[in-house]
C-alpha cells in the first residue's frame, strides 16, 4: 500500500491524470505449465464413464490463477514497451520523452491492452482496494469513510458515546489479566478490521499494534480497550489523509520510540514516518524484537527501521521521476542516539548494539540522510509509540495532515 500512497502523492504533486480500469475475468487469461485435472462438471455427457478434464487455462478458485494471471499481464505489458519496477513488482512504468506511464498489476491501461483483454474502463479513480480517493481543488484526499462507518455498524457503536483518543492513556493492558473470552475469533476479526484501516488512519496504528498483541489468548479488557477504539473512529470516521499540490519535493523522516513499555515483556515500541512533502506515504508502530538497556537503545533501533525504509523510498521514487534531494532529514529526539549514529567508535555501554543497526552510520557517511535532533513537542512520529490524551492527539492529526474528509 505504501507504492499506492506514493502514486497518489506523486500524482497530485505532478498534476498527472489518473485513472482505474478493471480486466474482465482476468485469472481465466492465465496459461497453465502443469498439470491440472478436474471432476466433469455437472451436466457435461460424456461417452466414456470415469474420464476428467485438463485444464488449459486456469479458473477461478485453482491456486495457481493468480501466478499465472500475473505472468500473463507481465508479458503483455513487456510486448508493449513497459518495464518492470526494480523496487516493487506490482509497478511498471513506461517512458515516451517527457511522457510517463505508470501502471500497477491491479490497473491496465485500456490504450496498450484492449487488443489482448476485454477492459472495462471505470475512468477517474474514486474507490480503489478499499480506499476512497477524493479530489478537492489542489488537493487529494485519501479515506476509508465507507469502511469505518460499517465496521461501526456490524459492531454496533453508531449509538454509543465517543471517545477523544484511541486508547486510555490510563488503563494498562497486560496479557494474563482478566478473563479469557469465550470466542476468541470475534476479538481476532476486530483487530484485523481496524488493521485494514490503517492503510490511510495513521492516527489508530499505535492502538491496533497495541491491540494485535493479545490475538493468541484474548481477554475482557482487551476487548474493551478494542470496543475503546471503535467509539473513537465513531467521533470522527471521515478522517482521511490530505495530500496538497505544492511544490515541495521533499522527502523527510521521523523517528522515534518508548522504553520496556510492553509490561509483558518490557520491549520496546518503534515509530516512524515518512512524508514527501507535507503527505505522509509510510508509517510504522511495532515492537522491538530485543530488550533494550538503555533508552538510547530503542530509539537508535528505531533509526535503522526509518533509515532503511528510506533506501527503498529513494530508488522507488527515482524510478517515478520525482525530484528531490539529498541527504534526506530524519528528525530524532534522542541526543544519546544521534551521538551512537555519529560516532563509530565502541563504547562499553553500546558495544552489545547489533551490528546491522550501524548501517544507519554507512547511510549516513554516503550522504543518504542527515541526522537532526527535534524537539518531543515536534516529535511527529511520538503518536506511534504511545498512547496520547484526547487534547494533545487530536493536537498532532493537523501536523499530520490527517483531517476530516468533507462531503462529497
Amino acid at each position: 500500500m505504501t507504492t499506492v500512497r506514493a502514486l497518489i502523492a506523486t500524482t497530485v504533486k505532478k498534476s498527472w491524470l489518473i485513472s482505474q480500469l478493471d480486466v474482465n475475468n482476468a485469472f481465466l487469461h492465465g496459461d497453465l505449465n502443469e498439470e491440472v485435472y478436474m471432476q466433469v462438471p455437472p451436466g457435461l455427457v460424456l461417452e466414456k464413464p470415469g474420464l476428467v478434464c485438463k485444464l488449459n487455462k486456469s479458473l477461478y478458485g485453482l491456486k495457481h490463477a493468480s501466478r499465472q494471471w500475473y505472468a500473463k499481464l507481465t508479458e503483455a505489458l513487456y510486448s508493449r514497451g513497459y518495464t518492470h519496477s526494480m523496487y516493487d513488482y506490482s509497478l511498471f512504468y513506461k517512458r515516451n520523452g517527457s511522457d510517463s506511464v505508470y501502471i500497477a498489476v491491479y490497473v491496465d491501461d485500456v490504450l496498450f491492452l484492449h487488443e489482448q483483454f476485454k477492459i472495462k474502463d471505470l475512468g477517474q479513480l474514486h474507490y480503489f482496494l478499499g480506499l476512497e480517493v477524493m479530489y478537492k481543488e489542489d488537493v487529494i484526499i485519501i479515506s476509508q469513510r465507507k469502511f469505518a462507518l460499517n465496521l461501526l455498524k456490524e459492531y454496533d457503536c453508531l449509538e454509543h458515546k465517543t471517545c477523544s483518543s484511541p486508547l486510555d492513556p490510563n488503563v494498562k493492558l497486560k496479557a494474563k489479566e482478566g478473563a479469557v473470552l469465550q470466542d476468541s475469533t470475534y476479538y481476532r476479526k476486530l483487530v484485523g478490521k481496524l488493521n485494514f484501516l490503517t492503510n490511510t488512519r495513521l492516527d489508530i496504528a499505535y492502538g491496533v499494534q497495541h491491540l494485535s498483541q493479545f490475538m493468541q489468548k484474548p481477554r475482557e479488557p482487551h476487548l474493551k480497550a478494542a470496543f475503546h477504539l471503535l467509539r473513537y473512529l465513531k467521533n470522527d470516521p471521515t478522517l482521511g489523509i490530505f495530500m496538497s499540490k505544492d511544490g515541495d519535493h521533499t522527502v523527510r523522516a521521523y523517528c522515534d520510540s518508548d522504553w520496556a513499555a510492553c509490561l509483558d515483556s518490557r520491549r520496546s515500541i518503534s515509530g516512524y514516518l515518512a512524508l514527501l512533502g507535507n503527505s505522509p506515504i509510510r508509517w510504522k508502530s511495532k515492537k522491538q524484537e530485543t530488550i533494550s538497556l538503555s533508552s538510547a537503545e530503542p530509539e537508535y533501533r528505531a533509526l535503522r527501521k526509518v533509515v532503511g525504509e528510506l533506501v527503498w523510498l529513494r530508488m522507488l521514487f527515482e524510478e517515478l521521476t520525482v525530484p528531490f534531494s539529498l541527504p534526506i532529514s530524519v528528525y530524532c529526539d534522542s541526543q544519546s542516539a544521534l551521538h551512537i549514529a555519529r560516532n563509530p567508535v565502541f563504547h562499553k555501554r553500546t558495544k552489545h548494539i547489533e551490528v546491522e543497526c550501524h548501517f544507519v552510520r554507512d547511510q549516513l557517511q554516503a550522504g543518504l540522510i542527515s541526522l537532526q535532533h527535534i524537539r518531543t513537542d515536534d516529535q511527529l512520529a511520538d503518536v506511534l509509540t504511545k498512547p496520547f490524551t484526547g487534547i494533545k492527539h487530536s493536537a498532532a492529526l493537523g501536523k499530520l495532515s490527517v483531517f476530516a474528509t468533507p462531503p462529497t
